[in-house]
């Protein structure tokens, strides 16, 4: 995996549960997230954590894979926590085997929402173009969740497209967003607990 994985972090003006709604739902998360076109749930774990397969669509290509999460909700600290451990067999996806984090901080003006994850390259050398435009996925992702929470702006009105867009107006980017984790710490050094139980996708441990 990488040398210190991805990190992203932003600040939402919202409640805490409505940032957890909108991540935690599958159904709402695709809409934000662009490294998502499709999540289904699939089981539970005894422990609760959840089963789910995913896909990413492109026009050449579907990318499908397995995938398994476990949040807390009541953390002594206030705060929440969602890890994540998933896995594709697809031999033309850029993302291997991956595990990372999300986690909900209130603060004084809103939920500061961050992530930590680094995965197993799929593509060998080439991850060093795959890796930066990964990472800005996720940050305009971020973003494009904040502008939704924060003004009610659907996100699919924001497409990819907009990124590269140079007329006025606000739309998502993901230089708003911070990329260098805390004392540049690796992404998954603040990880909680619940990553390091968390048993295999796809069936096993």
């Amino acid at each position: 995996m990488g040398a210190r994985g991805i990190y992203v972090a932003t600040t939402i003006r919202a409640t805490l549960d409505e940032v957890w709604t909108a991540t935690q739902d599958p159904s709402q998360h695709v809409r934000w997230d662009v490294r998502f076109s499709r999540i289904t749930p699939t089981t539970s774990t005894p422990d609760g954590a959840a089963r789910f397969v995913y896909e990413r669509r492109t026009p050449v290509h579907t990318v499908r894979g397995d995938g398994i999460s476990i949040g807390e909700t009541s953390r002594p600290d206030g705060t929440r926590t969602s890890a994540l451990r998933f896995t594709t067999h697809d031999r033309l996806s850029p993302l291997r085997d991956g595990r990372g984090y999300w986690r909900y901080e209130p603060v004084d003006d809103g939920i500061r929402f961050s992530t930590g994850y680094d995965y197993a390259a799929g593509w060998g050398p080439l991850d060093v173009i795959v890796r930066p435009i990964v990472g800005w996925a996720t940050a305009w992702s971020f973003d494009r969740l904040r502008l939704w929470l924060e003004t009610g702006v659907e996100p699919e009105r924001y497409s990819l497209w907009h990124a590269f867009a140079f007329w006025r107006g606000d739309r998502p980017r993901a230089s708003r967003c911070e990329r260098v984790p805390p004392h540049r710490r690796r992404a998954l050094d603040d990880a909680p607990a619940t990553l390091a139980a968390l048993p295999a996708p796809g069936g096993t441990r």
